[in-house]
């Protein structure tokens, strides 16, 4: 990759450095805070690691890097308890949550939603490159691993907070008194992700001149051979 390519990451890796420095300064809850964090940590080496093999667009990583700082903010003051609405008051003098007649906080609702959002797109980018996913199937794994993602982290926030419980666990799954907050949180992510790759494909509608052509080859059938038994009778004569 040239080195023109490699500056862009590089600063948002950075930038994001100072972001999570910042807001891992006395947090509301540190144990929660540890929690949060587990996975990003290793999600960044990861991507820093793999870059010489499998760099990201440059949109990819800005939706990451989004995505990343949203998290921040939410284990910084935790899902449940981020002022957001505090802060609007102040700025407009107004706010959010008597305006729509919102009861809770809805800031876990808006990660959420940006993890489909933000997150979609980059899955894709695996999914062309690596899989060399086209037409239908460009479009549908991305959202359908999305929607296995977060259905996983509500199954990890399950198990955290089983395991730690008490106030820490409480905080860490952040239902707020909500029985169908795991569900929600699911719907969020998948309608995040549906909008990523609707306008992902207008995009490519309009500036790809064999999208048609190539979202029909997709769907058609390319061996007319069944699996299953089948194949393991070709394979036990071969």
């Amino acid at each position: 990759m040239t080195r023109t390519h490699f500056r862009y990451p590089l600063a948002l890796g950075c930038l994001f450095a100072v972001v999570w420095v910042a807001l891992s300064i006395a947090p509301l809850y540190r144990q929660d805070w540890l929690l949060e964090n587990v996975l990003v940590v290793p999600f960044i080496l990861v991507l820093a690691l793999t870059y010489r093999r499998f760099p990201f667009s440059h949109v990819s990583y800005t939706l990451i890097f989004l995505f990343l700082c949203l998290h921040e903010i939410g284990a910084h003051y935790t899902y449940a308890e981020v002022p957001y609405d505090r802060w609007l008051e102040q700025l407009t003098g107004h706010s959010l949550n008597s305006l729509l007649g919102w009861q809770r906080n809805q800031f876990d609702r808006l990660a959420h939603f940006s993890f489909g959002l933000f997150l979609a797109y980059p899955i894709r980018e695996i999914f062309v490159r690596v899989a060399q996913a086209r037409g239908f199937w460009a479009y549908y794994l991305p959202l359908d691993l999305t929607m296995a993602f977060s259905m996983l982290f509500e199954l990890i926030e399950w198990g955290a907070a089983v395991a730690f419980g008490g106030d820490l666990g409480v905080a860490y799954l952040g239902t707020q008194g909500d029985p169908w907050d795991a569900h929600k949180d699911m719907a969020l992510a998948t309608l995040g992700a549906i909008l990523a790759m609707l306008l992902t494909a207008l995009i490519n509608l309009r500036f790809q001149r064999d999208f048609a052509r190539e979202w029909a080859e997709s769907l058609r059938v390319k061996g007319k051979r069944p699996l299953g038994e089948e194949q393991i009778r070709r394979i036990r004569k071969s």
